[in-house]
């Protein structure tokens, strides 16, 4: 609604006006000007009073846009420490031996990218000769988040310190007789150099801004000192617009990680075109993180540009930058002079005045080549500021052409991320482009050669020196493994017995033993329970109070339930890391934890509770990133199965984690059914994973919220509960020839398995034993391997087999799971097989009406089994019929 003017309502209409005559002469100061002077001498001087403003600590919104230029001017750049022309020497041979690479690899059809690191190189070797920590100094050294299409960059910058040889970089993708290099970041594929992996898109981003928090969590906890550790992403324009990438913003503002930045390399262009064809990312990125709290540092323009912004003293070529759009500024980049005379500078009179002052080399060297992030000393002077900037993380966009250096055939164009090679000749003139002495005969058989001036050339040993200074290589992973010792037996024990006549869910007994565990004096500080906004749904808040939930700032305000017994207490120095409604960040923190052990050197022990359904499903990307990096911890999906939670439906009820779960190489997968199970498993977790033989696994457990008496754990089924299967309960037989079956079950259905075995015998005369499969997975990875034996002459037998040998009888397996989770294992049954599950959508209804629904509860496992008896012909077909009719099916 407007007033009668049509001047539209604003919150400052709200605020009492002390002085309405005073106001009234500000707007009529403004008009004046904007009629004296034009719109654009206004815009300039509100803009630059709102600087002035924020100079002196008024405070008042910023604006979230600047113009597109520069934010540290030439004349403000400070002095570049550092030998300029042995750097751009340096930066010439990384080129060179990163194109050669991808372009020798292409023999085998391998490809690799090209483009993205010729447009960052700038960024990255500015950064490793100036500002990026190794591990060889104090503390943990900085983390780097490297650009997954910029790997052949770091590859060669390695290959020229010494670290990696000509053979290696010929191995480039070709990793299968294991001396290969990855094609992007995989500490798994090459543990001594990478550390994070980063080129699924958008879990770079999230990844940094979470280990930069989880940098100040540590220290905070007085657990490492990591104030001299920095971490740096460098990310693509187009890689801005995955969610992930941009989802903890505000995060990293409000607990102002100023050990964070992210470097973002704007070159215009994603996968198949330009980012934003229409419109201006740069402009729109620097809104989003300004808005969000960032400090923003642009570094757009490379010197070549300073005499046109000195001549524009009508701000002409200002409005223009501010108006072209990238799509249209990428094809300046690809067209002649005249063209960009023509079509840029004849948008208007004052800019084609400023274009009669300047050379047609002029204006090609500021359209073809001069960038900021090209520069080195434009680099160095952003990261400069970025690094000494204090409250706020920091944003550096920096723009650069894709494909530079690499000939026109590459730069600017929009298939160039597709394009894997150049020809001898274009070689050539990128030879002559760098100042390489690369002599013609070098090449042969039309083969490009690698490039090196020598391992005691000056290149090298300032390198080398450089590095030295700041604390050794990088990238670089180092693991300095340390055993934990094994906590007290006590915490176990209290699950071992049962909880007698209480009734007690899974859920409830995996929170109670991490409660212990958390109190044991050698390793309970080490423990870093996670969270997404749902403690209490999994019985969790009584550690509220006693573990204390982190903040960076302590607990500024007085909880609500102060007069409780477990209150909301939040503390500096809190061990909960409870994320708010993002499973993607919770996720983050645990990668985060699971490696620091090879990060910061300190082991961490890190398990993540959640909702069942939101951990596979929703964030199994990052679950692939965790197995990549080698962490190590306890994922826990809690409220499991596809029937214990009632009333909640369609697509909260999980019947298929455990299959998602089971492709992972590096998950190990239980589905316990009692306390004690959980007890086990987790007692195995740790001897696994953090003791003297630790291995580069993670442990996935899945709990449920349904109260069931826990017995004690009877004698020796440790070994089976670690392996997978154990008989729980053996069916009293009914008779010498009464029929007989096995019934394998996992989770919360061995009830229904317990209760089917009693309806079997009491209604049926049918014996029937009852396992517990506390691990599918394990079950399935044991007998591959057992196969797999076979292919080197050894004779196994799968564990499985092993267990079920001369078991009488059919088997009938059951889970609150789709039947494709047990049916992993049948191949090495030697029984008859079969299973029943809860495939297709959940829905909302009690646990016995769902149960019935999906043919799993006791009554239906109990005809099923009848079923299977009745086709061997152990029981008339005719029982089947009659069981169903009995139990109401």
């Amino acid at each position: 609604m407007t007033d009668p003017v049509g001047k539209l309502p604003s919150e400052l209409d709200q605020l009492p006006d002390r002085d309405p005559e005073e106001t009234a002469e500000w707007a009529a100061s403004l008009d004046a000007v904007t009629k004296a002077a034009g719109p654009h001498r206004a815009a300039y001087l509100m803009r630059r009073s709102l600087q002035h403003a924020e100079g002196a600590g008024l405070a008042l919104p910023k604006l979230l846009e600047t113009d597109y230029v520069n934010s540290i001017p030439t004349a403000a750049e400070p002095a570049f420490d550092g030998d300029l022309e042995m750097e751009s020497r340096i930066t010439a041979w990384n080129r060179w031996n990163a194109a050669a690479m991808v372009t020798r690899g292409a023999r085998y059809g391998v490809g690799g990218h090209i483009a993205t690191f010729a447009s960052a190189a700038w960024l990255y070797e500015t950064g490793f000769n100036h500002f990026f920590r190794g591990k060889e100094g104090d503390g943990s050294g900085d983390q780097l988040y490297i650009q997954g299409h910029a790997s052949p960059g770091i590859y060669a910058r390695a290959f020229l310190d010494g670290r990696l040889s000509e053979q290696q970089l010929d191995k480039f993708r070709q990793e299968a007789g294991g001396e290969g290099l990855p094609s992007y970041p995989h500490p798994r594929r090459l543990p001594w150099l990478w550390e994070f992996p980063t080129v699924s898109m958008g879990l770079g981003p999230l990844s940094a801004i979470y280990q930069a928090r989880f940098n100040r969590y540590l220290a905070n906890r007085n657990i490492k000192d990591t104030s001299n550790s920095h971490v740096w992403a460098f990310l693509g324009d187009g890689e801005m617009d995955e969610p992930e990438s941009t989802a903890a913003l505000a995060l990293a503002a409000r607990e102002q990680l100023d050990n964070l930045t992210f470097v973002i390399n704007c070159n215009l262009q994603r996968l198949d075109g330009p980012v934003r064809a229409n419109f201006r990312v740069v402009q729109e990125l620097e809104g989003a993180f300004r808005g969000a709290g960032w400090n923003v540092v642009k570094t757009l323009w490379g010197n070549a540009w300073d005499e046109l912004f000195q001549l524009d003293t009508s701000g002409a070529l200002i409005r223009r930058l501010r108006e072209v759009p990238d799509a249209q500024f990428q094809t300046y980049a690809t067209r002649d002079v005249a063209y960009i005379r023509e079509h840029f500078f004849g948008a208007e009179p004052a800019l084609a005045e400023l274009a009669g002052l300047l050379t047609d080399a002029k204006i090609a060297e500021c359209f073809y080549t001069s960038r900021g992030g090209h520069e080195a000393r434009k680099v160095y002077a952003a990261y400069k500021a970025a690094v000494e900037h204090k409250g706020a993380p920091t944003v550096i966009l920096a723009q650069t052409v894709k494909g530079y250096t690499l000939g026109k055939g590459f730069e600017s164009k929009n298939a160039n991320h597709q394009m894997k090679k150049l020809s001898v000749d274009e070689f050539k003139d990128m030879r002559e482009l760098l100042g390489l002495p690369i002599p013609d005969s070098a090449f042969t058989d039309g083969l490009v050669p690698y490039g090196h001036p020598g391992a005691d050339s000056p290149e090298v040993r300032y390198l080398q020196e450089r590095r030295a200074a700041l604390g050794g290589p990088a990238p670089a992973r180092r693991v300095h493994a340390v055993a934990l010792p094994e906590p007290e037996e006590r915490a176990f024990q209290a699950l071992y017995k049962g909880s007698g006549k209480q009734e007690m869910a899974t859920t409830m007994a995996f929170v109670r033993l991490a409660k212990d565990l958390m109190r044991d004096k050698q390793t309970g500080r080490r423990w870093v329970p996670i969270v997404p906004d749902e403690a209490r749904t999994f019985g969790m808040e009584s550690l509220f109070p006693s573990a204390g939930i982190y903040s960076p700032l302590g607990q500024t305000y007085e909880p609500v339930d102060r007069d409780q017994l477990m209150y909301y207490k939040e503390a500096k120095d809190g061990q909960i890391l409870n994320e708010g409604i993002t499973e993607a960040g919770a996720m983050a923190d645990f990668i985060a934890a699971s490696t620091s052990y090879a990060t910061h050197g300190e082991t961490m022990i890190p398990f993540y509770i959640f909702y069942s359904m939101f951990g596979w499903q929703r964030t199994g990307d990052q679950m692939w990133q965790l197995a990549d990096q080698l962490g190590k911890g306890f994922i826990v999906g809690a409220t499991a199965g596809r029937t214990t939670l009632t009333g909640e439906g369609l697509q909260h009820a999980d019947g298929h984690s455990h299959l998602i779960a089971s492709t992972n190489p590096a998950s190990l997968n239980y589905d316990p059914a009692f306390a004690y199970e959980v007890a086990v498993i987790v007692k195995d977790g740790l001897r696994r994973m953090y003791g003297p033989d630790a291995e580069d696994v993670f442990y996935y457990l899945t709990v449920y919220n349904e109260p069931k008496r826990q017995p004690a754990m009877p004698e020796g089924v440790e070994e089976g509960i670690v392996k997978g299967l154990y008989r729980f309960k053996e069916g009293t037989p009914a008779g010498a020839d009464a029929p007989r079956l096995q019934l394998l079950a996992s989770g919360t259905a061995i009830h229904w398995a317990l209760e089917a075995q009693e309806l079997l015998a009491a209604d049926w005369g049918v014996t029937a034993d009852v396992w517990s499969a506390t691990s599918w997975g394990e079950l399935r990875r044991e007998a591959l391997l057992a196969d797999e034996a076979i292919l080197h002459g050894e004779q196994r037998v799968p564990y499985v087999t092993q267990a079920l040998s001369g078991a009488p009888g059919p088997v009938l397996a059951v889970s609150d799971w789709m039947r494709a989770v047990p049916d992993q294992i049948s191949q090495w049954v030697e029984q008859d097989w079969s299973s029943l599950g809860t495939d297709g959508f959940g829905l909302s209804d009690t646990r016995e009406a769902a149960r019935r629904h999906f043919g799993v509860d006791a009554q239906s496992v109990a005809v099923a089994a009848l079923a299977q008896l009745a086709r061997r012909g152990e029981v008339p077909a005719s029982a089947v019929k009659e069981a169903r009719e009995r139990y109401g099916l």
